[in-house]
């Protein structure tokens, strides 16, 4: 179980988590919503240990990631894994060597034993044969499986998505949905998704949790929100539902381009 108990952090004058209170339960996939700014790739980030807070607690397991010792806080880091909104991929390696550094660095496995493992990880996410191929080679769609296999390769306990669907049209968007949802129902892992893609959070999430003016104004399921009379979180959806139908009406337009060219 992961939790947020009072935790406060700010970035020079720029107060951001101003008192976070959260617990997100084992093997559910929460998605953490909010505006641009609202914080919510910074709460990530204190998950991991990436960051700090200048007060409160990040307990993973019991255990506080802001104090326990280092050696410590690297065992709780190799039950997580984190997928970057990037994707994160060095360019300059192919895509078996992008999967393989964490088990080089901290495992004592062997070279065999790391390929079997980055072949059954890229499986999993539906890639196969590509372990000699460049990022450069690759479509959006195709790093972000590539990232999500990086990963899922160190079997980790908790996966951390931040915009797993930033960039990719809404069928490839879609795909990447499903294979979010197919990992948790298959593996069991307990995921924590930051998005602003409400359609994202309706197909894969158990719990939603909202981030408004350094708090969480809401905590619940999908269904819960969506019936939510609180101000902020009205305000958002309709927001969201704007955007979702701008983003669609460019879609079907860029469909139709396409299609008139042909």
């Amino acid at each position: 179980m992961i939790e947020f108990r009072h935790v406060r952090r700010s970035f020079g004058n720029l107060l951001v988590l101003r008192d976070v209170n959260l617990t997100i339960e084992d093997g559910l996939t929460t998605a953490i919503i909010g505006g641009s700014g609202s914080g919510k790739s910074v709460l990530l980030k204190h998950i991991i240990g990436l960051l700090k807070p200048d007060s409160g607690e990040v307990l993973v397991d019991d255990l506080d990631t802001a104090t326990v010792p280092y050696p410590v806080l690297l065992e709780i880091r190799k039950k997580i894994s984190m997928v970057f909104q990037g994707s994160a991929l060095f360019d300059s390696m192919t895509i078996g060597d992008n999967m393989a550094m964490g088990l080089k660095r901290h495992t004592r496995m062997k070279e065999r034993e790391i390929r079997g493992a980055v072949k059954e990880a890229l499986d999993m996410v539906d890639l196969r044969d590509v372990e000699n191929k460049f990022p450069a080679e690759m479509s959006g769609g195709m790093k972000k499986r590539v990232a999500i296999a990086r990963a899922l390769v160190i079997k980790p306990k908790v996966l951390l998505y931040d915009e797993p669907t930033t960039g990719l049209d809404p069928p490839r968007a879609d795909n990447i949905n499903q294979l979010i949802f197919d990992l948790n129902q298959k593996l069991g892992v307990t995921s924590v998704v930051v998005t602003h893609d409400m359609h994202s959070v309706y197909r894969i999430a158990a719990k939603v949790a909202m981030l408004e003016d350094g708090v969480i104004c809401f905590f619940g399921t999908p269904q819960e929100m969506s019936k939510s009379e609180e101000p902020a979180v009205a305000e958002f959806l309709e927001s969201a539902r704007g955007h979702e139908w701008l983003e669609n009406d460019n879609h079907s337009g860029a469909k139709k381009h396409a299609t008139l060219e042909q």
